[in-house]
């Protein structure tokens, strides 16, 4: 498996001065001396673009590369920084973001897509794991690191009929350790219904209908024919159905709170939709932005929460923003905002987002027919950085999407 970096790598060598005692015992270590045991766990602590070069460094390291229980050792490693997968509108390369190191990386496309990359999309991502779907409505699961896939079993929704509107995926990020599952949203509004695939079983449950959530202060219209006007990757203003990237087509969220798994989804008419999958039941939560205004909006996951991004115009001027919703108070808050100098030069360019969640961090990539940018969001510091751009033979390569994943090597499929 290669991995290299696309700008080379960015980090700068520090020293410190050692005391004479130091070096003394520095200089009478080896890790030889170490046994597999200690060796794999000390390893399993390197940062994952370390693990392509194990193998060049000695045999000894070249086996523990190759090892069963250095990968159950990886997998004790609770958490690693994310990388992002990043989607270009061609959708046959493999190039991510290290967001340890700050660079772009080039992975090989995974085996199994190589010869229908142009069949097949990035529709989800969990764990150490990204969920392609092609065009017959299949979906193959793979370790982007690993570059190993699996071809799931054909799953049935009569799509003449029913209209997909999410796709989410749940993965342990022990991956060899745990499991996986992937749940399909679809039917028409308001009669929904969701499906479940188990990777410990290996194959798709029935189908269980959701019913609505009476809530007397929202009021639910399904059949409202007010168009809602945003902004679309075309640069277009355009009403009733989103034309965002194909990878974003089903522009959806998973989170787990105690216990229960709740789904959520953008509706064909802009607004935030939310399906407990445990009670068996969805709820439609009120508009940020009232009928024939003009903005862009999509869904992610931070530190288990539903978030919404928006990037809206009002008084000559753009704003993007991230917004929370009280389920007690049952109105929207927003918790994070670009600054405003740095937001306004969006102003009339009919810019689109798509944006992911990663922790405490949200990726925004934002196109048009001229721009293409990309933000890196710290909520907690409230920090916005934009990314470098990503140049493969000279010339930049623009991305549409991005889903973010732990690079894991021991994640299965």
């Amino acid at each position: 498996m290669e991995l290299g970096d696309v700008h080379g790598d960015l980090g700068v060598t520090r020293k410190r001065k050692r005391n004479d005692g130091e070096n003394n015992m520095l200089s009478n270590f080896s890790l030889d001396n170490l046994n597999q045991d200690i060796l794999e766990r000390v390893l399993s602590r390197l940062p994952t673009s370390a693990f392509f070069r194990l193998s060049s460094v000695c045999k000894r390291w070249k086996s523990v590369a190759a090892s069963s229980s250095f990968k159950s050792a990886c997998s004790d490693i609770s958490a690693r920084d994310p990388w992002f997968f990043m989607v270009d509108p061609h959708l046959n390369r493999s190039i991510v973001f290290d967001s340890t190191e700050k660079n772009w990386k080039k992975l090989n496309y995974p085996h199994l897509l190589q010869n229908h990359h142009l069949d097949s999309i990035p529709v989800a991502a969990s764990g150490g794991l990204i969920c392609f779907r092609n065009s017959a409505g299949n979906f193959i699961v793979t370790n982007p690191l690993t570059g190993s896939c699996s071809e799931l079993p054909p799953v049935d929704l009569d799509q003449k009929k029913q209209s997909l509107h999410a796709i989410v995926m749940n993965a342990d990020p022990g991956g060899c350790k745990g499991s996986y599952k992937i749940v399909l949203v679809y039917g028409q509004l308001p009669k929904l219904r969701f499906k479940v695939y188990h990777s410990t079983t290996g194959c798709w449950d029935d189908d269980v209908t959701l019913s609505r959530k009476v809530d007397d202060s929202i009021d639910f219209n399904f059949n409202d024919d007010t168009g809602v006007y945003f902004l679309s990757r075309t640069g277009n203003v355009v009403s009733t159905n989103m034309q965002r990237s194909p990878s974003k087509q089903y522009s959806s969220v998973v989170t787990n709170k105690s216990g229960e798994d709740t789904v959520y989804f953008i509706s064909s008419s802009g607004t935030i939709m939310a399906c407990n999958l445990s009670k068996r039941c969805f709820v439609e939560y009120p508009r940020l932005m009232p009928v024939f205004s003009e903005y862009s909006i999509d869904v992610v996951a931070c530190q288990g929460e539903m978030l919404v991004v928006m990037l809206s115009e009002f008084l000559e001027t753009a704003s993007l923003r991230v917004w929370r919703y009280d389920e007690e108070s049952r109105t929207w808050h927003q918790i994070a905002a670009l600054p405003p100098a740095m937001s306004h030069e969006w102003y009339g360019k009919k810019i689109d987002i798509n944006c992911v969640g990663a922790g405490d961090q949200i990726l925004v990539c934002m196109n048009s027919n001229e721009h293409c940018t990309y933000l890196l969001c710290n909520l907690v510091e409230n920090q916005w950085t934009e990314l470098q751009k990503c140049y493969m033979n000279g010339e930049a390569v623009e991305f549409m999407s991005a889903f973010s994943f732990e690079p894991r090597i021991e994640a299965c499929v």
